[in-house]
């Protein structure tokens, strides 16, 4: 395998097909497309200071690189790529990509990252920036933490563990979804979604868990969560008092108090929902 070592490298595709290379310690510095259409790469303490770097690779493996908010829709229409301890300042990174791995990354502008992508898996990655995630598929997060609105709307098959979220209507439009152990904070949590589950999470949520098929809490807390389950169908084990529980289509909630129940939609049969707290069964009418 050829090696690119300590060099300062300039001009659109300064290194376009480039295949087989080891790359180290090396800046990529004006110039579009430095590594559009390149395969077979190993990548180490490379910094990208300029536009679409790697466009349309293959097999990439990477490590300690630096992508400058300059460096913007950085990782398009690429697969099987590795990245880890790494910084990548710029968005709009990541579009059309299948398996990709990320470990040990922090996105501080991950704005529209991570679109209609596949086969993502996060292990202790960082990301700050809005509508990330969006129509993508089969992603695993673990020890993942976000703050940005719209995370993972239209997403399908995720599944997230240990993550911290900051996100206003974070899980959107969203089908197959399972969260655990993680604290999510935002308004109108997993609207529009279908077979949604959240194991031992904290939820903070103004009227969240609306118009919801099929979702489920299990050993959770909903604090300050109000106005919940409207037109949802739920199933749920909320070890907190909820603030307030709204017009759900059907299932069985239950909660260590629930301080408002509200039905007021005259076509919705509010025996057709089981609320319990722990003085007792509710049938709120």
């Amino acid at each position: 395998m050829k090696v690119i070592k300590e060099k300062v490298l300039t001009g659109e595709r300064a290194l376009f097909k480039a295949h087989d290379l080891a790359i180290t310690a090396t800046i990529f510095q004006d110039g579009e497309s430095p590594l559009k259409e390149s395969r077979d790469l190993q990548l180490t303490n490379t910094t990208f200071r300029w536009k679409y770097p790697l466009w349309y690779a293959e097999n990439i493996k990477a490590d300690h690189l630096t992508f400058t908010e300059t460096a913007r829709s950085g990782i398009w229409y690429t697969q099987h790529l590795q990245i880890t301890d790494s910084l990548i300042q710029a968005p709009k990174t990541f579009r059309r990509v299948q398996d990709v791995t990320l470990k040990s990354v922090e996105m501080p502008n991950a704005e529209e990252t991570f679109w209609q992508s596949t086969d993502i898996h996060l292990d202790h990655v960082s990301a700050t920036g809005d509508y990330f995630g969006m129509n993508s598929q089969n992603i695993t997060a673990d020890h993942f933490s976000l703050s940005g609105n719209y995370l993972f709307d239209g997403a399908k098959d995720v599944e997230i563990d240990h993550a911290r979220l900051i996100a206003k209507d974070a899980f959107w439009n969203c089908e197959n979804v399972v969260v655990k152990n993680s604290t999510i904070t935002g308004e109108y949590l997993g609207w529009n979604s279908k077979d949604v589950t959240f194991i031992n999470c904290v939820i903070e949520s103004e009227q969240g868990l609306c118009y919801m098929d099929n979702v489920q809490l299990i050993d959770c807390q909903l604090i300050n969560t109000d106005l919940a389950f409207e037109y949802s169908t739920v199933e749920a084990k909320i070890d907190s008092t909820i603030t307030s529980i709204k017009n759900p289509i059907s299932g069985h909630i239950h909660a260590k108090g629930i301080q408002d129940i509200i039905f007021d939609d005259p076509e919705i049969d509010s025996k057709a929902s089981v609320i319990e707290q722990e003085v007792g069964a509710l049938h709120a009418i």
